[in-house]
């Protein structure tokens, strides 16, 4: 099992520093639906298919991640409280080139 260390910020302002699996195909938005860092029902409505925009995230590390998706964009250009490092948890799967990862997530839409 290979594992990488992703720090991640809540909506209340702690820091977690995680452990996230790089060989269970898992994305942003489900390693903080498995550590319960936002309360259920608020982050991952859509299940995932960048179509909610309640896992965005800010991306606070320079890690190079992929290109948005037509789809990630445009969700992002209707959502609340995006700013440029802004991407959906769920449109960035967990792979071994994301070790140090730094994340905030963003404040939930009132």
């Amino acid at each position: 099992m290979s594992d990488i260390k992703i720090k991640i910020t809540d909506r209340e302002g702690e820091i977690h520093e995680v452990d996230a699996p790089t060989d269970m195909n898992m994305n942003l938005m489900e390693v903080v639906r498995s550590y319960e860092l936002a309360p259920e029902g608020t982050i991952g409505i859509c299940g995932g298919m960048a179509m909610c925009a309640s896992c965005q995230c800010y991306v606070k590390s320079d890690h190079t991640l992929p290109e948005k998706s037509d789809d990630e964009e445009a969700m992002l250009a209707e959502a609340f409280f995006v700013e440029d490092n802004s991407r959906l948890g769920c449109q960035i799967h967990i792979t071994t080139d994301l070790d140090g990862l730094e994340v905030e997530l963003a404040p939930e839409e009132a």
